[in-house]
C-alpha cells in the first residue's frame, strides 16, 4: 500500500458527519448548500442526457464550455484568456492533483498555506513535493513578508494557493496578493491558485484572479469550479487556466487521470455561465444575508465571530469565551450535547494547530439556521453556567 494514503486517518468531515447522524445533529460541519441549486442549469443537464451526446467528449472539454469559460472570465474578470488555454477536468480536486502531478518532481520544494484544505498535502507528498508550510493565524490571517522568506527556499518549485481562502473565509488584499507574485517570480516557482470561491465573495469585493498579477500570466495555473459557483457540489466540474507552455503539460496529467468528464454536465454549465450576472449578484447576496444571520445569533450568544469574507464559511474563536477551550473537544461537545455539528480548525493545520476556532457552514436554510441558533440558545442561556459546562471538555 501507499504509505502517504494508508497513513491517513479519517478525516475529521467523516467523524463530524457520523457524530451528526448518531446525534440527529444540525450539521453546519460539512461544506455544501441546501437548495438543490439552479433550476435552468439543472434542466438543461437534464435535457443533454436524455437528448444529447453521452459518448466521450473531446479530453481537454467540450469547445462550448472552454468558450464560455474564457468568456465568463473575460467578462468578470478582465482576463484575456484564449480557448486554448482552457481546459476542464472532473472537479477542482482533480486539477490540483494533475497540476502537481504535472509540475513537481520528487523532492521539489512546494509552498502552501495553513490552515489548509485537507486534500493538499496528501496530493503534495503522494507527487512527491516536501511541503513548506506559511502558517496563518486569526484574527487576520494575513499573508507576511517574513513568513514568505521563511518558506521560500532555492528548491521552492511550486506554491499552491487558495483564495477565497477555506477554511478561514479570508479574501487576501492587492498587497498579499502582490507580495506573493513577487516571491514566485523572484524563485521561478509556478504558482497554482484554487480560486473555486471566486464567486462567492461579499460586502463589495471583486475576486482577483493571480493570472492578472504582474509577471504571473505565463507562471500562473487558475483553478476554478461549477460546483462551487452553482452551488451544485456534487457536480465536479472544473475548470484550469494557464498559458500554452503550462497546459502543454497539465493536459496530458489530465489525460491520464480522469481523460473527460460527463458531457451532459459541460453543456449545462456552459449555459450557465452565461446567465445574467444578477443571477450571480443575487446569488452572493443571499449568502451573505445567511452569514450576517449566523454571525449576529451567534454573537448575541457571547461567541467571538471572525469576519467572513467569501467562501461559504464562518469562524469562531473561543478564546475569549474561555482560554482553555480546544476546538476539537468543543466541537464533540456541540454535536454530543447540544445537536449542533461544526469543525475544528485546527484539523486543518499540519503543524503548529491554532486550537481555538472553529468552523460554521452557514450556505444553509434560514429554517436551518435558526435551528441550529436555537439549540445553542438553550445550552447556553446562562454563559457562566454553560462555560463552566465546557471545562470538561478542554
Amino acid at each position: 500500500m501507499n504509505s502517504v494514503f494508508a497513513a491517513l486517518p479519517t478525516t475529521v468531515f467523516e467523524t463530524m458527519s457520523r457524530l451528526a447522524r448518531d446525534h440527529d445533529a444540525v450539521n453546519l460541519g460539512q461544506g455544501f448548500p441546501d437548495d438543490p441549486g439552479p433550476l435552468d442549469v439543472r434542466e438543461k443537464a437534464a435535457e443533454a442526457v436524455l437528448h444529447g451526446w453521452n459518448q466521450y467528449p473531446p479530453m481537454m472539454g467540450a469547445p462550448e464550455l472552454r468558450r464560455a469559460v474564457a468568456t465568463h472570465y473575460r467578462d468578470w474578470q478582465g482576463l484575456d484568456l484564449d480557448e486554448s488555454e482552457v481546459m476542464i477536468t472532473s472537479g477542482a480536486t482533480e486539477a490540483i492533483a494533475g497540476a502537481l502531478l504535472a509540475l513537481i518532481e520528487p523532492g521539489d520544494e512546494v509552498v502552501l498555506f495553513q490552515p489548509l484544505y485537507d486534500a493538499y498535502l496528501p496530493l503534495v507528498q503522494r507527487a512527491g513535493g516536501v511541503p513548506r508550510l506559511v502558517r496563518l493565524v486569526p484574527p487576520a490571517w494575513r499573508i507576511t513578508d517574513d513568513a514568505l522568506a521563511e518558506a521560500f527556499t532555492p528548491r521552492t518549485r511550486l506554491v499552491l494557493f487558495n483564495n477565497p481562502h477555506n477554511p478561514t473565509g479570508r479574501v487576501f488584499d492587492a498587497e498579499e496578493l502582490e507580495l506573493l507574485a513577487r516571491f514566485c517570480t523572484r524563485s521561478g516557482a509556478v504558482l497554482v491558485s484554487d480560486e473555486v470561491w471566486e464567486h462567492v465573495v461579499f460586502d463589495g469585493r471583486v475576486h482577483r484572479s493571480v493570472l492578472s498579477l504582474p509577471g504571473m500570466r505565463e507562471r500562473a495555473v487558475k483553478i476554478g469550479s461549477a460546483g462551487k459557483i452553482f452551488g451544485m457540489t456534487g457536480w465536479k466540474v472544473g475548470f484550469v487556466c494557464a498559458a500554452p507552455e503550462l497546459m502543454r503539460v497539465l493536459s496530458k496529467a489530465h489525460q491520464f487521470l480522469t481523460f473527460t468528464t460527463p458531457p451532459s454536465l459541460q453543456q449545462a454549465v456552459a449555459y450557465g455561465l452565461g446567465k445574467d450576472p444578477g443571477w450571480f449578484d443575487a446569488m452572493r447576496a443571499g449568502l451573505q444575508r445567511s452569514r450576517d444571520r449566523l454571525a449576529v445569533g451567534l454573537a448575541e450568544l457571547g461567541f467571538s465571530v471572525l469576519p467572513s469574507a467569501g467562501t461559504y464559511f464562518l469562524n469562531v474563536d473561543l478564546a475569549p469565551l474561555d482560554a482553555r477551550l480546544r476546538d476539537e473537544a468543543f466541537c464533540r461537545l456541540l454535536v454530543e450535547r447540544h445537536g449542533v455539528a461544526a469543525i475544528p480548525v485546527s484539523a486543518f493545520y499540519a503543524e503548529q494547530p491554532v486550537e481555538s476556532v472553529i468552523r460554521f457552514c452557514f450556505a444553509k436554510t434560514d429554517a436551518t439556521l435558526d435551528r441550529a441558533l436555537e439549540r445553542l440558545a438553550g445550552s447556553f442561556a446562562d454563559r457562566g453556567a454553560g462555560a463552566a459546562s465546557l471545562h470538561a471538555y478542554k
